[in-house]
C-alpha cells in the first residue's frame, strides 16, 4: 500500500510516465507583484491541463470498468455455484425420500468419525453389523444421520462424497486394529 495510484498505474502499463522536461512549467509571478486580492483564485484553464492528468483521468475510468467486471465475474460464479449446490441437495433428497432405515426403537449406538468429529446414530444389532459389513451406510442430511442401503450410499457418494458419512469397505483388512504386527509385548 506504500505505492501511490500513480506508481500503481505506472507499473501496470496502463499510464506512460510524461517527462518533467516535457511539461509545460506554470508561469511564475513577477517578484514584487502582489498576490490577488479577494476570495478569487487563479486557477489553469482547462486548455493548459497536463495531458498527464487526462492519461490520470483515463486510468482512473480503465481502473473502475475493471473493478466493475471482475465484480460481475466473481457475482456471476458464486451464482452458478450455488445453483449447483441446490441441484445436488434437490436430487439426494429425491434420492433419500423413503429410503432411510433408522428406527425410533434403537438400543445400540455406532460412533463414527465425520467432520473432523465423534458422530453416532443409533441402531438395532442387525443394522450394527451390516454397518460393519459395510451393507448398509450412513449419510448426512440436513443435520441428521441416515442409515441407508449400500446402493444408496454409493449414489450418494457419486453426487457429493461430502455427505457420505460412513461406508465401510468390505475389501479392507477385517483385523486392522490400529496396533503394527511387529510391537513386541
Amino acid at each position: 500500500m506504500a505505492d501511490s495510484l500513480r506508481d500503481q498505474l505506472l507499473k501496470s502499463g496502463i499510464v506512460k510516465q510524461v517527462r518533467e522536461e516535457q511539461r509545460p512549467k506554470p508561469p511564475q509571478p513577477f517578484r514584487g507583484a502582489r498576490p490577488p486580492q479577494g476570495k478569487a483564485r487563479p486557477h489553469a484553464s482547462p486548455a493548459r491541463r497536463d495531458s498527464s492528468e487526462m492519461d490520470l483521468a483515463k486510468a482512473y475510468a480503465i481502473r473502475a470498468q475493471a473493478e466493475a467486471s471482475e465484480r460481475k465475474r466473481a457475482e456471476q460464479e458464486a451464482a452458478e455455484l450455488a445453483r449447483i449446490k441446490r441441484e445436488r441437495k434437490a436430487k439426494i433428497q429425491k434420492l433419500l425420500e423413503g429410503q432411510a432405515l433408522n428406527k425410533a426403537e434403537a438400543d445400540q449406538v455406532r460412533h463414527f468419525e465425520y467432520g473432523g468429529k465423534i458422530r453416532r446414530v443409533h441402531v438395532d444389532a442387525e443394522q450394527l453389523a451390516a454397518l460393519n459389513e459395510g451393507r448398509l451406510g450412513i449419510v448426512q442430511q440436513n443435520g441428521r444421520y441416515l442409515v441407508v442401503g449400500q446402493a444408496i450410499a454409493e449414489q450418494v457418494r457419486a453426487i457429493d462424497a461430502h455427505l457420505l458419512a460412513l461406508l465401510v469397505d468390505p475389501q479392507a483388512a477385517a483385523d486392522d486394529d490400529g496396533v503394527p504386527d511387529d510391537l513386541m509385548w
